[in-house]
């Protein structure tokens, strides 16, 4: 039989970005701020419990446009996936129950990073029961693909419940250029129809970019954002935002941070310090470290997320461009490797694209006409 690693070299890991610059220390003030900067549609401090505004935005490339197309669903997302396509083409081609066929099956999923230990023991079992002759055709064997895929993910599909406490503080966190911002974004919209009281905290103080698109958001929603100048230190903007969602009655408070390498143990201690200087006011804060992971990443996730967890204490995983990736087999390595909650996915550019992960409409998505 070939050496089926073989038929995967050549490949390289993708790079990681470059470092952001370190940020300046600056110590917790010790009363309210007055640094907030408003969103552009400016929420007086009176107005933070009403209601959102409504959407008036327009526009065919506005993410809050008021008129938006048809939902598309899990299978029509990752339909046009690699991945996805890679099993579609695999089954296509090989109708017949056969050794060759779980080959090719396990360069697929190695192919979309699903991992080396996951698969293993993926093909394993089917190879053995294939030949116990348990499957009757390929059909069945891909039912049982499917049964193995669905197996690894559910116990990881727990949703967020932001409800048990007031305000409910999500400190987002990742790697540079994974879209944290745009997922906080994302996110502040879904609470905000929930009808919650949303506050945003601009802690990503490298980028001045990072602030202003932040600004953009809210100005779109009508929410406050609290935020200083570029080169603050992030554990005082953040301190601060808790301190002000605590005074105004907020139900959740998002907080950005700058994107950093997982490498850099400098930048790694500032999530750690933000940790220690929040939880002067609320022992418990933060209460869900989010960490967004670009799904192109690939089995780089894997110590992003380990690094991620020493220095922050991940509690829950956002895995965006799920829809368009090659790679999308990360998420299976990554529940294999650490049961974290994968709390939502990203399946399109569009608010409404961030979705409460599904481990069935995912798996359906991949494998369609399984049973």
């Amino acid at each position: 039989m070939p050496n089926l690693w073989n038929k995967l070299a050549g490949r390289k890991p993708r790079p990681d970005p470059p470092p952001a610059p370190p940020a300046e220390a600056m110590a917790p003030p010790a009363t309210l701020p007055d640094v907030s900067i408003m969103p552009r549609r400016a929420v007086a401090p009176g107005a933070l419990h009403e209601p959102p505004l409504p959407n008036t935005a327009s526009g065919p490339n506005d993410l809050m446009a008021a008129t938006l197309p048809t939902r598309r669903g899990w299978r029509e997302r990752l339909a046009g996936s690699g991945f996805a396509r890679g099993l579609t083409s695999l089954f296509a081609r090989n109708p017949v129950l056969s050794d060759e066929l779980l080959d090719e099956l396990e360069v697929t999923l190695l192919s979309a990073d699903v991992g080396v230990a996951a698969t293993g023991e993926l093909i394993d079992d089917l190879r053995r029961r294939m030949h116990k002759r348990e499957f009757p055709d390929a059909t069945a064997l891909r039912d049982a693909l499917r049964t193995h895929l669905l197996a690894l993910l559910e116990p990881v599909a727990r949703p967020l419940d932001v409800a048990g406490r007031k305000p409910f503080m999500l400190l987002v966190v990742g790697v540079n250029g994974v879209g944290k911002t745009t997922t906080i974004g994302k996110l502040a919209r879904r609470f905000q129809n929930e009808r919650r009281n949303v506050l945003l905290a601009a802690g990503d103080t490298f980028r001045a970019a990072a602030v202003a698109q932040l600004q953009d958001w809210a100005g779109r929603l009508g929410v406050p954002v609290c935020a200083q100048g570029q080169g603050a230190d992030s554990a005082s903007v953040i301190f601060d935002a808790l301190q002000m969602a605590i005074a105004h009655g907020n139900d959740v408070l998002l907080a950005d941070t700058a994107g950093r390498l997982h490498t850099r143990s400098g930048l790694m201690d500032e999530l750690a310090k933000i940790k220690r200087v929040v939880g002067k006011l609320d022992a418990d804060a933060p209460h869900e470290v989010l960490m967004v992971i670009d799904g192109i990443t690939g089995q780089n996730a894997i110590n992003q997320v380990r690094q991620f967890i020493d220095a922050a204490g991940v509690t829950g995983l956002v895995v965006t461009k799920l829809d368009g990736t090659a790679k999308g087999g990360v998420v299976f390595a990554l529940a294999r490797e650490f049961a974290l909650p994968i709390r939502y996915v990203g399946l399109g550019e569009r608010a409404e694209d961030l979705r409460v992960f599904d481990p069935r409409a995912f798996v359906d998505g991949l494998l369609p006409g399984a049973a």
